[in-house]
């Protein structure tokens, strides 16, 4: 029986990369597209329906989102996330993660087309249906974090099985680029169609009515390539490792197990799957619980650890990515407000978010794919927390430096280095251990547990953030807000949370080269 080594589950952990697994990685890979595409052209679009819905006749600035506004739109699919991560997680580990796979994905699509629509033409409705659909949108995206990775860790083996988790999630870097990228054409038609001047020569006309359609349809945009997908999504097959070792069913687990590596498995083979896992182990896989005393033994540090670092991560670089557009207004890389005209201003915005995911987001998901299996996780979360906290430091020290004239494209490579070392860091690696190192049973609800920890870090960043950054001068601060302590030492502050991530590292254990059933226990 030891001879039929490709006919095992330990088959899947020296297993030839098969094309199977580039198939997987573009399937599921493309939720975590259509869920940066969603999560973050909503930043791009805030102050375009600023001026659409709330701009003040006679007013010398645009009008802008008021600040509850603001912070519940930033962070309403947040919430709906964090709520999906711990419902799908769940649910994943219950009946199977292929079984609610497709569910996740069919939610994102409907919401994302909801999200452009309108029950009402006032601002209260508007913002209203908004929030309502972006709730459900982020429990859809919040479902896809627990699954996806768990999906791609199951069936990957052991010595790629970082990289391919990796590029399922560097799939957001081309969502954000998608985002950028979708909103300046789409604005530079409707600048070509219906030319408008700018707010401070004639503030009606600065904001034509045709604008109202630009956010819509970026919003709505984000459905098409989840749509694209859907079919290739449902025809996955359940991972074999669920099926065998919480199913308990040898012969549908070696028949998915065949279709991932492409080998006949014959029904007898089939028949000694169950034997030999038990032969391998030993021993029956224990039966602990989460709220076990045993699983906090084996494994509550790490719980703690990857929940703590992912939170940290997120409170840093969600209320960087989510606040670019206030960032660059403040050292003067976009142009005030009142000299460009409503699709101007998107059209700035977009551009600048191109650039930083060009120069510092996307190659740093893609230098993580490449080194994660040969330098391992725990030096490249560590790492990627150290250099974050220096570059921080770097921008808010001299921060009157940085605005002043002619230093602001030094400002913007310091700030894209921080966005390459999140991702070539944290923010990838926290998204991958906790998809190695719990039990089957348990994988996908504990890597919920730290998804969702890390959307309560998203939040804090959303709404503190926002009022955080504000100026300390009264006169300087945005229409509606209170003064804040100034992107200076919020910067400090987010530092802070770097360098507390960088030591909560240590609680979380190295996957590297070792097989889920041994990172397990």
């Amino acid at each position: 029986m030891a001879g039929d080594q490709v006919h095992v589950l330990s088959a899947l952990d020296g297993a030839k990369t098969q094309w199977y697994h580039f198939t997987a990685i573009i399937v599921a890979g493309m939720g975590f597209f259509t869920d940066a595409y969603d999560l973050f052209c909503i930043s791009l679009v805030t102050k375009l329906i600023g001026r659409i819905y709330y701009t003040v006749p006679g007013s010398s600035r645009p009008g802008s989102l008021p600040p509850t506004v603001s912070a519940v739109v930033n962070g309403v699919a947040f919430v709906g996330t964090l709520s999906g991560q711990l419902f799908f997680g769940w649910l994943g580990d219950k009946v199977g993660r292929k079984s609610v796979y497709g569910m996740t994905l069919m939610l994102m699509i409907l919401c994302s087309v909801a999200s452009g629509l309108s029950f009402g033409n006032t601002p209260t409705s508007v913002m209203a249906t908004l929030c309502f659909f972006r709730f459900w949108l982020g429990f859809g995206i919040g479902g896809d974090y627990p699954l996806s990775a768990t999906i791609m860790s199951e069936y990957a083996n052991k010595r790629t099985r970082g990289a391919f988790i990796a590029a399922v999630f560097a799939m957001q870097g081309f969502g954000i680029l998608a985002g950028g990228g979708v909103a300046i054409g789409i604005t530079a038609l409707f600048r070509d169609l219906f030319p408008a001047p700018p707010y401070a020569a004639d503030p009606a006309a600065s904001t034509p009515a045709q604008a109202d359609y630009v956010w819509r349809i970026v919003l709505m945009l984000g459905a098409l390539p989840a749509a694209l997908t859907f079919y290739w999504r449902m025809k996955m097959p359940e991972t074999a490792r669920y099926t065998a070792l919480i199913a308990k069913n040898a012969e549908r687990a070696a028949a998915d197990m065949s279709k991932v590596l492409q080998v006949e498995i014959t029904k007898e083979q089939a028949g000694d799957l169950e034997t030999v896992i038990t032969i391998k182990s030993h021993t029956p896989p224990p039966s602990f619980g989460l709220f076990s005393g045993e699983f906090v033994r084996r494994h509550g540090l790490h719980l703690v650890g990857t929940a703590s670092t992912w939170l940290l991560l997120d409170i840093a670089y969600y209320s960087q990515n989510l606040f670019q557009k206030d960032i660059f207004s403040a050292i003067g890389w976009i142009p005030p407000a009142p000299t460009m005209s409503a699709l101007d201003e998107l059209f700035h915005i977009a551009r600048a978010q191109i650039l930083i995911a060009l120069c510092g987001t996307v190659p740093g998901y893609w230098f993580t794919v490449a080194f994660i299996d040969s330098v391992g996780r725990f030096k490249i979360q560590l790492m990627g927390f150290f250099m974050m906290t220096t570059f921080m430091v770097g921008l808010a020290v001299p921060y009157d430096y940085w605005t002043g004239q002619g230093h602001q494209a030094g400002f913007v490579v310091m700030y894209a280095l921080t966005f390459f070392f999140a991702n070539f860091g944290p923010n990838a690696t926290t998204f991958i251990v906790p998809a190695e190192i719990y039990p089957a049973r348990l994988r996908a609800t504990c890597h919920g547990i730290s998804a969702a920890s890390g959307k309560v870090g998203a939040i804090i960043g959303s709404f503190g953030f926002l009022y955080l950054a504000q100026s300390p001068d009264p006169a300087k601060t945005a229409h509606g807000y209170h003064p804040g302590i100034g992107v200076r030492y919020s910067l400090l502050v987010l530092a802070g949370c770097s360098l507390m991530g960088f030591l909560l590292t240590f609680l979380v254990p190295e996957p590297k080269g070792k097989s889920l059933e041994e990172m397990s226990r």
